[in-house]
């Protein structure tokens, strides 16, 4: 081979490599570019994040504020009355405790047919465990009081209410007996509603009987 040829192929082949080269180059540069970019940078602040809550005030534990005064006394306890309030699934009835007293709700529907006064059969189981409630607690005193909805008058309310409560009253004082309780019968007609009257839901509610007596015997 002559040396003029031989140096035209060592160039040539010089001249690929270097092609080469660049090509792999700039393909790397391309797909390395993507997560060069997403790489955070050391030097980049870190974002703002929500500012601390404030420390605690302090507070001395000899300040003469909370000191107690020399010849003070402390305040009385005082026992505070605890209400529990609660319903059945149903709704049918309720019942409202405090440290003193008992308060169990019937709905009228369970106990009477509609705008009637007379007890109905299954009036009886309902008004047998109230009693039996009642005779636990010995109190001296069982209010019962009736109550219906706003529809019809307030007269007639009033009238079906009391009746209704007066029903209640009998029977459970045929249920228990020479007991010496006293009772107190009202009938408080559309008064004191504890549901909206302007739906039948509320209005259910709002017709029934509250029997209320102390827990224990009675101061």
């Amino acid at each position: 081979m002559r040396p003029a040829t031989t140096a035209r192929t060592a160039a040539a082949r010089l001249t690929a490599c270097a092609l080469t080269a660049v090509c792999l180059t700039t393909y790397l540069g391309l797909h390395d570019a993507p997560a060069a970019r997403a790489a955070p940078s050391p030097s980049a602040a870190p974002s703002p994040s929500a500012s601390p809550e404030p420390p605690p005030v302090p507070v001395d534990p000899h300040a003469e504020v909370l000191e107690l005064k020399e010849g003070a006394e402390l305040a009385p306890p005082v026992v505070v009355d605890i209400l529990s309030v609660s319903e059945d699934l149903s709704g049918d009835s309720g019942r409202q405790e405090s440290n003193d007293d008992i308060k169990l709700t019937l709905q009228s529907e369970v106990l009477f047919a509609k705008d009637s006064a007379k007890l109905n059969v299954r009036a009886d189981a309902r008004i047998t465990e109230v009693a039996k409630e009642i005779g636990e607690n010995a109190p001296r005193k069982v209010t019962v009081r009736g109550f219906t909805d706003n529809l019809g008058t307030y007269a007639h309310g009033k009238t079906l209410s009391t009746q209704r409560a007066e029903a209640v009253h009998k029977a459970l004082a045929a249920e228990l007996g020479a007991s010496g309780i006293a009772y107190e019968v009202v009938g408080k007609s559309e008064d004191d509603p504890i549901a909206d009257n302007s739906t039948e839901e509320g209005r259910k509610k709002n017709r029934r009987v509250e029997i209320s007596f102390g827990r224990g015997t009675e101061k």
